[in-house]
């Protein structure tokens, strides 16, 4: 069953909103996760949460769902099987790492299976800085699915999750979010995530693995641009994948005034990344709308997801965020689409525009 889509397509870039007022997602989504299918249609995965959530977790997440698409343009939600058509929530087991809420940030399709890496965090408070914060100590996940609808997670090794969160001291002491999962062609495994230093900002970090399963921290490998980038105060959701015989990764950075912009940095091994400016602001190669415009994305643009079209060029999906709101919860979240210049994935533009 699908639930048909009020496309607000006014706006340059806006493709797909919140959802009607009895869905999972009716006050935000964000984080699309698109891939385009052996059937021939586009299947986006991304998360967001009602109205009714949890207001002491002060994040975006809270459950996952899908859309499906003919075009990857025009958009229509998918009714899961869980609550309120959602294909994923928090476990109902207290003592595990997802306990409270769940939010996707990669699904690849290999061996007949969709596996989706996601993040969660219990009911916990953490200090951080002068605030407490609830459900803030994130880790990776992984669930499998054979329609994308129905998904059974994989157990890992530390309450259910792949990754610990660092120790006292280490650059990932307060979370592990957001993973990202490439499987290399010698049969390896690289998993990218980000967390928050309270000193540092927001920073990449790497794990490998031989299996997919057991995992080893390499460290911090990408960190905060100098003063007056767009990347300032740091780096977060990314999306690396490799082209022409290099890996790109295309991340989210937030400059001293809270704005958010997209970047890019090169890598010939993925360890290693060299930053490379855009001829946006700050150094980006996708910006926010003009402030005080009032567009739905002029406070940020983030959480790219990069695919491959035909013809050679690229979509980009994004969350964009609008002005005026103090925090994540009094900031609307919507899902925007930019187009590239042809073959040259440093340059983009919004779709509609």
């Amino acid at each position: 069953m699908t639930e048909p889509t009020n496309h607000t397509t006014q706006q340059p870039g806006l493709i797909l909103g919140p959802g009607p007022s009895q869905w999972w997602d009716s006050e935000r989504v964000s984080c699309p996760r698109v891939l385009r299918c052996s059937d021939g249609m586009w299947r986006m995965w991304y998360y967001g949460r009602d109205r009714n959530f949890d207001r002491d977790i002060n994040l975006p997440t809270g459950h996952c769902g899908m859309a499906i698409s003919e075009d990857g343009i025009h958009w229509q939600r998918v009714q899961g099987p869980l609550t309120m058509g959602a294909v994923f929530e928090p476990h109902p087991d207290p003592n595990r790492f997802d306990s409270a809420h769940v939010g996707v940030s990669d699904v690849r399709y290999s061996d007949g299976y969709y596996w989706m890496w996601y993040f969660g965090g219990d009911n916990n408070f953490t200090q951080v800085g002068n605030m407490r914060a609830k459900g803030v100590r994130m880790q990776p996940g992984c669930a499998i699915s054979g329609d994308g609808l129905h998904w059974v997670r994989l157990e890992g090794p530390h309450r259910g999750a792949f990754l610990p969160v660092g120790e006292s001291g280490d650059f990932d002491e307060l979370f592990c979010g957001f993973p990202q999962v490439l499987r290399e062609n010698d049969g390896s495994w690289k998993l990218y995530y980000h967390t928050l230093h309270p000193e540092k900002g927001f920073l990449v970090g790497l794990a490998v693995s031989k299996d997919g399963l057991h995992w080893e921290k390499v460290g911090q490998v990408l960190g905060p641009g100098a003063a007056g980038r767009f990347d300032e105060r740091g780096a977060g959701t990314r999306y690396v994948l490799p082209i022409d015989n290099q890996y790109v990764m295309f991340y989210e950075g937030v400059n001293n005034s809270g704005y958010h912009c997209i970047g890019i940095a090169t890598s010939t091994d993925g360890q290693h990344w060299q930053k490379q400016d855009g001829d946006e602001v700050g150094g980006a190669v996708f910006a926010h709308a003009q402030p005080g415009s009032g567009r739905w994305d002029a406070r940020a643009v983030g959480t790219p997801c990069v695919v491959p079209l035909e013809n050679g060029g690229w979509y980009m999906y994004y969350i964009g965020a609008n002005e005026g709101g103090t925090d994540e919860l009094t900031t609307q979240h919507q899902i925007g689409l930019a187009v590239s210049d042809g073959n040259n994935f440093a340059k983009w533009k919004r779709w509609g525009e």
